[in-house]
């Protein structure tokens, strides 16, 4: 679990790069590499002004911020063992552009006031000259593991902040997908968000059927499972990548004259070898 862990990090960092955020590997906060050695004790957290909190309260505190996207790992799971795929990763990844906030100050008090919603995650924080961010990391559990981040740049100009809640497991069934429809995950949203975040799906899994089947079948077979329109795709003999269009999934990323709401990969290790599947939506997040 670590090792996926880290590599899901190391992915978050690279989707935020391309979608404008700030972030890179975090390190353990001590000494002089953190942003004031007592960042994290209790005195400290207590001192939050009773502005930021009544800010908090009537932006996050309704439990229903379920946002549009929330189901969609359900629903590619779905298509996915329709086709018998073995499923052996998935990941839900939710941002958001934080706005309003005039300094990193403000910032660091907003984790602060997280810090005190979540105190049995393990907090860490880096500073640069470049960015303050904080990560926190949910307690072990054997169905999923929770990842909370946020970060900030230094700059003259307003803060340019943002706010990645992810989960992330290897194994889907009904005890995972409940997960997402319960209060507990409701609440996580609330009390994470100050709005209603950009949520990234991702699923990954292995062809169960030993059958030598053409990357092109197998990926036709999967299209029509999400009813999904071709707008792009790459093609070759032992890989493929395919971005299209879907009327299952609400969220969309423009891409030239099209809305591109799902990405599909597949890569064959060869005739009589296992052939992988990766299906993202809007855009696929995990390596394969």
């Amino acid at each position: 679990m670590k090792r996926h862990l880290m590599n899901f990090l190391y992915m978050i960092t690279i989707v935020c790069f391309i979608l404008v955020a700030m972030g890179n590997r975090t390190t353990e906060a001590m000494g002089g590499q953190t942003a004031g050695k007592g960042f994290f004790s209790l005195e400290e957290m207590g001192r939050v002004g009773s502005n930021l909190l009544k800010a908090e309260k009537g932006a996050g505190s309704d439990s229903s911020i379920l946002p549009k996207g929330a189901d969609d790992l359900a629903k590619i799971g779905s298509v996915l063992q329709a086709e018998h795929i073995l499923l052996d990763d998935w990941s839900y990844y939710a941002r958001e552009h934080v706005t309003g906030m005039k300094s990193v100050e403000e910032v660091q008090d907003y984790a602060k006031k997280l810090q005190q919603k979540f105190p049995d995650w393990k907090w860490s924080v880096t500073n640069t000259s470049q960015k303050w961010q904080v990560t926190a990391v949910s307690p072990t559990s054997k169905h999923h593991q929770e990842t909370l981040q946020l970060m900030s740049s230094h700059t003259k100009q307003t803060v340019d902040a943002y706010i990645v809640y992810s989960v992330r497991g290897n194994e889907w069934n009904k005890t995972t997908e409940g997960f997402f429809t319960t209060k507990t995950f409701r609440n996580r949203l609330s009390d994470i968000f100050r709005g209603k975040p950009t949520v990234f799906s991702c699923m990954k899994g292995v062809f169960s059927d030993k059958i030598d089947t053409a990357l092109a079948k197998k990926a036709d077979r999967i299209m029509s499972g999400f009813n999904a329109r071709e707008i792009e795709a790459l093609k070759e003999e032992n890989f493929m990548s395919v971005s299209a269009s879907s009327p299952i999934f609400t969220g969309s990323i423009d891409h030239k004259l099209h809305n591109m709401n799902i990405q599909i990969g597949l890569r064959s290790e060869g005739l009589g070898s296992k052939t992988t599947i990766v299906v993202g939506t809007p855009i696929i997040t995990i390596e394969y």
